[in-house]
Order: C-alpha cells, then sequence, then structure tokens
C-alpha cells in the first residue's frame, strides 16, 4: 500500500496553520482548560494542552511531523488504509485525539465502540468501501463536535474542514 503520509501530513498542515494563542481555545492552554495552567498556543496543531512541556512557538515543521507521524499516525494505522481512512482518520486523530478518532472509524463501521484500534476494527474498515466509511466517519465527527461548548467560536472553521476533507475523497491526494 502506498504511504500517504506526506499528502495527510500536507493536508492537516494547511489546516492547522502555525503559532496561534487564542484564549478561547482550551488546546491552546497547558491544563488543557480555558484559564488552566499556561497559555502556551497551538504550534502547526500541536497543543500546549497535549504537549504542556512542549516549547510550541518554537516548534518547526520538522518537529510536528515526527510528532504527527510518532503520536497520531502509527497510532493509527494509518499505513495500512486506503488514502480516503487515512486521511480522515489522522485528521480528527490531530484535531480530536486518538481515541476520539477511533470511536468515529468504529461508528462508521458498526464494531463495538471502545476507542481502541484492534484487529475487529481493522479487519472491518479494510472490508468496507473506504469512501463511504470516510464520509460516515466525517459526519460523526461533525455531529459530535457541534455539541461541542466550543462550538460557537470554532464550529464554521471546524465545519469547513471536514468539508474540504469531504471533497477530497474521490479525488485522492494530490500528484
Amino acid at each position: 500500500m502506498p504511504d500517504h503520509f506526506l499528502s495527510c501530513v500536507a493536508f492537516t498542515l494547511a489546516q492547522e496553520g502555525g503559532f496561534t494563542d487564542n484564549s478561547a481555545d482550551p488546546g491552546n492552554w497547558t491544563g488543557g482548560l480555558v484559564g488552566h495552567g499556561v497559555l502556551r498556543g497551538t504550534n502547526f496543531g500541536i497543543s500546549a494542552a497535549a504537549y504542556p512541556s512542549l516549547d510550541i512557538a518554537a516548534l518547526t515543521q520538522a518537529d510536528a511531523e515526527a510528532i504527527y507521524r510518532r503520536d497520531y499516525w502509527t497510532p493509527m494505522h494509518a499505513d495500512t488504509m486506503s488514502f480516503p481512512l487515512a486521511l480522515v482518520a489522522f485528521d480528527a486523530a490531530v484535531n480530536a485525539g486518538v481515541r476520539r478518532s477511533i470511536i468515529w472509524l468504529q461508528q462508521a463501521v458498526g464494531v463495538q465502540i471502545d476507542g481502541v484500534l484492534g484487529g475487529e476494527t481493522l479487519a472491518a474498515l479494510a472490508a468496507g468501501d473506504s469512501v463511504r466509511l470516510a464520509r460516515e466517519a466525517l459526519a460523526r465527527r461533525l455531529e459530535f463536535s457541534s455539541h461541542l461548548p466550543t462550538w460557537p467560536n470554532f464550529g464554521l472553521g471546524w465545519t469547513r474542514r471536514v468539508l474540504c476533507l469531504a471533497g477530497m475523497l474521490t479525488n485522492g491526494p494530490a500528484a
């Protein structure tokens, strides 16, 4: 199976952008809640909430890509997935966490929802229609996100991101 890591990272980096320290974003705080801990921000999608001891402002794109592969791509077994599923699963893991991304995949394939990416889930993903499953996982992502208390601040951007992902599902990665 081709390695789609660089294509998926390019998409996620374009969505996440560079450094931001918006105080309304719980991910920008080392304590994971607005006003809790230190406001260190997010850079390339790497947040102070997930990496409280990391110097977020000094993070390079190469640093971010190494973290992406180690902490998101590999745990999602994205290298075993077709492009549509790898893109959706990886981007969701970066944006909402590995466990939440797995839950959306499990909901899409109709297996037991436990947030653990095991053999049953991987087999169901491999056996299914990858575009249909990716779209279902995106729908689950959007539905979940719309109920978050931060939806009024960030919902429009999250919706744009999901729509952009949906548009890429049948086109594949750029050559």
